[in-house]
């Protein structure tokens, strides 16, 4: 996981500390209102482009676009550390670079040259901030309460992935949960029992229920049996059985790439004191 500065304009300062904790006594001024297009940029650019392959191709098309402009010089810098970044990456490894509408865009193109673009896994919004608008002071266009995290992978077949589930919102909880047994408190959902295709032992009467011609049960007489054993199923006032699904056996919502729930100031401030701890 990266944290670039985003080419936005402001001042990034880097305070160097001793191995011993104790401070250098020099704060230095890392980035000067961010980037511009000097030396140092141009010779980060034509190490890049000498290298050849996909990541010059691309680097000179943005130079041919955008010209020797404060974006070229960031992104002239940036694709030297991307390329160091995907070189010593295992080969399950992933790479998530935080970014914002700035250069998002660029980079993205810059990482499809990179790891190639079938390596693409996911642009991740997280929001940032609630509302926010500048309308006072002139803005003509919508709040900008967003910022970007591009997901790629080393390989284009395996990586490591941890599964993460969040909770279901309430109101998803009241609309498709709305049944609660009364004995346990327990809440479920009806699904459906039925299917198109037969699939076995699916043809059959339950409990006086027979199924319109060309409907068939989803499950073998056995498991709807074990269901009824089990008091895991709903009938409806014509005699249907339907299968319940209980809430707490749910695992949640599998992480969906709009994530909502993390607090920008408090986090950004915890993983920043634990990276200066642990470097």
């Amino acid at each position: 996981y990266l944290d670039p500065p985003f080419n936005s304009k402001q001042v990034y300062n880097v305070i160097f500390q001793e191995k011993n904790g104790t401070g250098a006594g020099a704060q230095i001024k890392a980035f000067d209102d961010t980037w511009h297009w000097d030396h140092s940029a141009a010779l980060a650019y034509q190490e890049v482009v000498e290298a050849g392959g996909q990541t010059s191709i691309v680097l000179q098309a943005f130079r041919s676009f955008i010209g020797e402009t404060d974006m070229m010089a960031y992104l002239s810098m940036m694709a030297p550390r991307l390329i160091e970044l995907f070189r010593v990456l295992k080969e399950y490894g992933s790479l998530y670079l935080h970014c914002d509408s700035t250069a998002s865009h660029y980079l993205k193109i810059l990482l499809d040259a990179i790891f190639s673009r079938n390596r693409f896994r996911s642009e991740i919004i997280w929001k940032r901030s609630s509302a926010h608008s500048d309308v006072k002071q002139g803005a003509k266009q919508p709040g900008r309460i967003h910022d970007t995290i591009l997901f790629y992978t080393k390989s284009d077949k395996e990586w490591r992935w941890n599964p993460v589930f969040t909770k279901y919102d309430d109101d998803y909880v009241a609309s498709n949960y709305r049944y609660v047994e009364e004995e346990n408190g327990r809440r479920y959902k009806s699904t459906d029992l039925t299917a198109a295709k037969p699939g076995g032992d699916t043809s059959y009467e339950w409990k006086g229920y027979k199924l319109q011609s060309g409907r068939y049960w989803a499950y073998s007489k056995e498991n709807m049996e074990k269901f009824e054993k089990e008091n895991r199923l709903h009938y409806s006032s014509s005699g249907l059985p339907r299968l319940k699904q209980y809430l707490d056996e749910m695992p949640g919502i599998h992480l969906q790439d709009l994530w909502t729930d993390i607090s920008p100031r408090s986090e950004e401030r915890r993983v920043g004191k634990e990276c200066t701890i642990q470097c």
